[in-house]
């Protein structure tokens, strides 16, 4: 099912041409590509971006690295809208128009990829182009990739206090998006006490973390707390689901399923269809916050696509008896992984 939120949320909105301002003026800028731009976009101050309540989110993955399922889930577990979800390559001028469109657009925004020490990890030094600022060494990264960081194998021998190409290679990590004019603890989080690598926020919201899975999940389960006063639930309740399962085709239900997705809008409910393809049963599911109405809409769905509640999608592969209209909701909250 997560795997399906985020497929679904790459195509919730479409990119755009769009222009963009610089977060200190409201003069138009031009691009990396010198191409001239309208104003288009928000003028929201990087403070203002960094305090505002979070209702949508983005992810951008720069380079191979995917981290794109387990950014779904988290926003899904936390109640949060997640609207976007791009694969770009590792280049300066398409991260640039990138970040730029979605630090706009979206609340929260969390990219992941390309912050290592070899000459194609540009992550950070796009970002800071993108934004006019500049890169600078942060002491107290440094300071615990001193304390904490261990020789990797085959790691040439080499001393901190002193030039050479290993410890400029490491620099490069601990180089950061700086905005000097700004508090240096809204910009630069330390989430894990037993990792050295510091998650930047540049322009109020954009979140910069590395593309290793291992790394990318521990430092976004992290940053729960810096965020969660401004959820617009802060208690962190998330999301309620529903999962139907059904033997008829999309086809046989697509009338009655249009006309419940326009009733059920107003409340903030999602109805969903998923053609199961090779299977016996397709799914239907409904996704809102409100856990009640779910629980008193869901025997409707079940009698009209002679459907039954399950737990996950694959459980009707094998004949698992009569259908049954009894609901049973599950609600994902922020402890949940």
């Amino acid at each position: 099912m997560f795997s399906r939120l985020s497929q679904v949320a790459r195509h919730l909105s479409r990119p755009a041409i769009t222009s963009f301002v610089s977060p200190s003026t409201s003069a138009p800028r031009r691009t990396s590509t010198g191409l001239f731009n309208s104003i288009m976009g928000s003028t929201a101050t990087a403070d203002e971006r960094n305090a505002r309540t979070i209702h949508t989110a983005a992810c951008l993955i720069i380079g191979d690295e995917t981290n794109s399922n387990y950014m779904a889930k988290w926003c899904f577990n936390l109640g949060i809208n997640l609207k976007r979800i791009e694969v770009i390559a590792d280049d300066e001028d398409e991260i640039i128009e990138a970040v730029r469109r979605m630090s706009d657009r979206y609340d929260f925004v969390v990219t992941s990829g390309g912050i290592g020490p070899t000459h194609d990890d540009i992550t950070y030094q796009s970002i800071a182009k993108a934004f006019g600022l500049p890169l600078k060494l942060n002491e107290e990264a440094f300071e615990l990739m001193k304390k904490i960081s261990v020789p990797r194998k085959g790691e040439p021998p080499f001393k901190w206090d002193e030039p050479s190409p290993v410890l400029t290679a490491k620099l490069r990590m601990v180089e950061l998006p700086t905005d000097v004019n700004r508090d240096p603890a809204k910009q630069f989080l330390f989430p894990c006490k037993e990792l050295w690598v510091p998650v930047a926020v540049v322009n109020g919201n954009v979140h910069i973390l590395p593309g290793v899975p291992r790394l990318f999940e521990k430092l976004l389960d992290g940053l729960k707390p810096y965020i969660q006063p401004r959820l617009v639930d802060p208690e962190g309740k998330g999301i309620a689901r529903v999962t139907i399962s059904t033997p008829l085709p999309e086809s046989a239900i697509a009338a009655y399923l249009t006309e419940l997705a326009a009733r059920v809008e107003p409340k903030g409910v999602k109805v969903g269809s998923y053609p199961r393809w090779g299977e016996k049963h397709n799914t239907v599911t409904l996704v809102g916050k409100d856990k009640d109405f779910l629980n008193s809409i869901a025997p409707e769905v079940c009698h009209y696509v002679k459907g039954r509640i399950v737990t996950t999608e694959s459980e009707d592969d094998v004949d698992a008896g009569a259908p049954t209209e009894t609901a049973d909701v599950t609600t994902t909250g922020s402890g949940t992984k």
